[in-house]
């Protein structure tokens, strides 16, 4: 299978923060055609092992989260209407009309209705709904739904992801199962290769919630590397240039305090040495990714950031173009061929 339409299975399948396991399997499937070893952890990260030709190497670890944003059951009324909350950053205005899956004894198809405008007053016709006024509808009655769905069931947006033109895909969940694939590109390249380094591949669980697959799996690998891939914003005509990132023209590299400097410039040298386009990101504190928990993890582990520009992102149409990951994925796999014999020295500050 290509990866563009692994993808669009890894986009399509379901897995909020905490409930990864609906779908994990298919990452360790995945790892496996490229580790020698392949396990979960007591957090639910899946960890692949690609060793080494000798012994006691230093290792790189790379971090992508499989976990997407989501909503979960907080009480069904009388009717049968479910009430929801919240799992990781979801915008409200995103939710009205939207189609989900509430998974709970059988998984229920269900939409997010709201009063038509034709039945709002001129005062509610102006307001944006809250979370907590909307209902999901699954046309059962109440006795029913009581019965297959329980409080804290989760509940997952139904959205199938679609290929544009140019090498684009839209879908839910690209953040950041496109970063898996930036990973599988990586071990692809590197799958014709003999390594002095040993190469963790490691898809992280609960990012949205709190880097909480990062900071255990980082603590559990100590790693003499951590490069963490995630998905940054990509242009679009109403927001600012200065916090966007074209897409289309490369990876992200970030530099800043979260990243190890003379890291950060290797990789640039890399990607200028084999041609590969990229962009530069300048963070001047928290990255808001799994980079941060790596970095900070024990006594320290020199860091990364390599980011696939996304547009429209937390939405079910999160956009992005499929070159930007075969790069990324590349631009890895050449950093670590080349950090053979360098290691010890681009560890100093």
């Amino acid at each position: 299978m290509n990866t563009r339409d692994l993808l669009t299975i890894l986009s399509n399948s379901t897995g909020i923060s905490g409930h990864e396991y609906f779908f994990s399997s298919k990452i360790k499937e995945v790892f496996e055609n490229y580790c020698q070893s392949v396990y979960q952890d007591a957090a639910g990260n899946v960890i692949g092992v690609r060793k080494a030709r000798k012994e006691n190497p230093y290792k790189i670890m790379l971090a992508a989260h499989m976990d997407e944003i989501g909503l979960m059951v907080k009480n069904i009324d009388e009717k049968g209407f479910i009430y929801f909350t919240n799992i990781g950053g979801v915008d409200p205005r995103i939710l009205l009309a939207q189609e989900v899956i509430v998974h709970g004894k059988e998984d229920l198809f269900g939409v997010i209705g709201a009063k038509p405008p034709h039945l709002q007053s001129a005062e509610e016709v102006t307001k944006a709904v809250k979370m907590e006024d909307m209902v999901i509808d699954v046309g059962l009655p109440a006795e029913k739904v009581k019965e297959l769905v329980n409080i804290g069931d989760p509940i997952t947006f139904y959205s199938s992801s679609s290929f544009l033109l140019n090498r684009y895909i839209c879908g839910k969940s690209l953040d950041d199962r496109a970063g898996i694939i930036v990973i599988t590109e990586c071990l692809k390249e590197l799958k014709r290769s003999e390594l002095d380094v040993e190469v963790y591949a490691v898809a992280t669980v609960q990012e949205e919630v709190g880097l909480r697959g990062a900071i255990v799996s980082s603590y559990h690998i100590n790693p003499d590397i951590g490069i963490a891939i995630d998905v940054c914003h990509g242009e679009t005509p109403d927001a600012s240039k200065e916090e966007t990132y074209s897409t289309g023209k490369g990876p992200v590299i970030t530099i800043g305090p979260n990243i190890h400097p003379k890291l950060s410039k290797k990789i640039m040298d890399i990607a200028k040495e084999y041609n590969i386009p990229f962009q530069m990101d300048v963070e001047p504190g928290n990255t808001g990714t799994d980079a941060w928990a790596i970095q900070v993890t024990r006594s320290g582990i020199p860091t990364l950031l390599i980011s696939i520009p996304l547009r429209y992102m937390h939405t079910t149409v999160e956009t992005l173009n499929f070159n930007d990951i075969t790069n990324a994925g590349k631009l890895l796999a050449f950093f670590i061929k080349k950090l053979e014999g360098e290691l010890e020295g681009l560890l100093c500050y």
